[in-house]
């Protein structure tokens, strides 16, 4: 049982979703939630510490490279309740047609 300063990730449904049409992507992805549940990050340093690639885009939204760049995962963080909401996954030319700040 996670304690209750450990991370909630919302939601992985999204990410099963996504491997299931991108099984390259599974295991990466697998390992980024487990990680990032145990993480207990309380700012940005503490993320850039762990993925030093992380891109930090503005109102706590991070951009995680998964599988050597070839997809992009945008997270929303709110480090007071230690909550992630997943907000994008999808290949880097997906990524670039969206506006990651705002997804």
């Amino acid at each position: 049982m996670p304690k209750d300063s450990d991370m909630r990730v919302i939601a992985k449904k999204i990410l099963r979703e996504f491997w299931i049409k991108h099984a390259d992507g599974e295991q990466q992805l697998k390992s980024w939630y487990n990680e990032v549940e145990k993480s207990e990050w309380k700012n940005t340093n503490e993320i850039k510490k762990e993925y030093p690639t992380a891109s930090v885009l503005g109102s706590n939204r991070f951009v995680f490279n998964i599988k050597g760049n070839n997809y992009r995962l945008i997270v929303k963080i709110n480090f007071q309740y230690q909550m992630i909401w997943i907000r994008f996954i999808g290949t880097h030319k997906e990524y670039d047609r969206i506006d990651a700040n705002k997804i």
